[in-house]
């Protein structure tokens, strides 16, 4: 077969049509994002704010707000994102091993990638641009993926939670219009822009947190309740930081962990009594002067043995 195999064929044309959506997609939200935290991933390996001003621009284009303010309030988002990278050393490596256990379950569906090809004429360029913005080639999604997001879904919407709910407390004592700034960003997040959806319909994979405004309502309880020194403690582990349970119920968080922490004492009270009772009984099984087996040391007991006067003891 001069070509090869036929299968293997379409396998490397749905990788490279695949990559050409990633890129056109990427450089899409190359012309929406705001700085280098906009979409919740951290884009580069050491934290730096910055800002696209032309992105910026664009947004501030029909608020009522001044453009400004709209610069002030997006720089403190901004500043607070990478705030949050820079201290807490875990969040970056926990957000980005998401997306690559999303990554390595990818897998083309070569019946669908053949059907698609069939039904696309190359040389239509409107229907080859239709079809690699609109996901023909997307892969099927398996349930370790669907995992993966759930959790890279959760950890977004805190990290967005937490940006909103600290930004716009530093901007609103000095920024009239810091409320409906939350307000317009808070929608365009919820929506998310054209290379959101494209990401999504591409790969499943949601760039935009779903449960912004209920990760936000868990860090402004958790500040009331325990102040910014202990709202921020919290991400000093990842078993501390709130989960979707929490983002249905804030106010229950604090008596969730005591009631985990209340398991753990008594999971650890209970492994101390067996091995309490383990070390009694290894020190009452040894503690005869034999050879730890029982006997009492006078020798082979049971057994007849001679005796100085040439008869035997029984």
């Amino acid at each position: 077969m001069p070509f090869g195999d036929p299968a293997q064929l379409l396998r490397g044309l749905g990788s490279a049509v695949f990559g050409l959506q990633v890129g056109q997609a990427a450089g899409t939200l190359a012309r929406e994002v705001f700085g280098t935290t906009d979409i919740g991933l951290p884009l580069l390996d050491r934290p730096a704010p910055a800002l696209v001003p032309t992105n910026v621009d664009a947004f501030a284009e029909g608020l009522d707000a001044p453009l400004e303010e709209v610069r002030l309030y997006l720089a403190l988002r901004e500043a607070a994102a990478n705030r949050l990278f820079a201290h807490v050393p875990w969040l970056r490596a926990h957000l980005l091993e998401a997306v690559a256990a999303y990554a390595r379950g990818i897998e083309i569906d070569v019946d669908q990638l053949e059907e698609a090809v069939r039904s696309i004429d190359p040389t239509d360029q409107a229907a080859l641009q239709e079809a690699l913005s609109g996901g023909v080639f997307a892969p099927r999604t398996t349930p370790v993926q669907e995992a993966a997001l759930a959790r890279l879904e959760t950890a977004l919407a805190l990290v967005e939670g937490w940006v909103d709910e600290v930004a716009t407390a530093a901007a609103a004592p000095h920024l009239p219009h810091a409320v409906p700034l939350r307000e317009m960003v808070r929608r365009r997040r919820a929506a998310g822009g054209p290379a959101e959806q494209t990401f999504a319909s591409l790969v499943g994979l949601e760039l935009r947190p779903r449960r912004l405004r209920d990760a936000a309502a868990v860090w402004a309880h958790l500040g009331a309740t325990r102040g910014v020194d202990g709202r921020d403690a919290i991400w000093a582990h990842p078993d501390l930081v709130p989960t979707s349970q929490d983002l249905d119920d804030p106010a229950g968080y604090d008596a969730r962990r005591q009631a985990e922490a209340d398991g753990s004492a008594d999971l650890d009270r209970a492994l101390a009594e067996i091995l309490d009772a383990d070390a009694r009984g290894d020190a009452q099984g040894g503690g005869t002067g034999g050879d730890g087996t029982g006997n009492s040391g006078t020798g082979n007991s049971g057994t007849d043995e001679p005796r100085d006067d040439g008869t035997s003891r029984g």
